[in-house]
């Protein structure tokens, strides 16, 4: 059974900082590029970033780049996002992707979601 599961988010003032983490299991994490959408209540899913699975290239959603980081570690089968200068529009769920194509930007590429996490930047 393949799951994603996130941690790390939660409340943090404009600003502020969070990275929240992904663990994978049931599948082949290093096989597979991964990445992080998320989701306002009501609205579409919004790219954020993406990793490649050979040469960890990243790639960000406009609205997040110069801010965010994506990392992977293979050997821990783990997916990070540091966020960084949090602003009260970053206020979504966040949620694990797991592609099973190779164009990031399409949410049809995503082959496994994680459940997603709740990050809210306060004003």
């Amino acid at each position: 059974q393949v799951q994603l599961v996130e941690s790390g988010g939660g409340l943090v003032q404009a600003g502020g900082s969070l990275r929240l983490t992904c663990v994978v299991s049931g599948l082949s994490f290093n096989t597979y590029a991964m990445g992080w959408w998320r989701q306002a209540a009501g609205k579409e899913r919004e790219f954020v970033a993406a990793m490649s699975r050979m040469n960890h290239t990243p790639y960000y959603g406009d609205s997040v780049k110069g801010r965010f980081t994506i990392s992977r570690d293979n050997a821990k089968n783990t997916l990070y996002l540091q966020m960084n200068n949090l602003i009260p529009d970053d206020t979504d769920v966040y949620l694990c992707a797991a592609y099973s194509g190779n164009y990031w930007f399409s949410v049809e590429m995503v082959g496994h979601w994680g459940q997603g996490i709740q990050v809210t930047g306060s004003s």
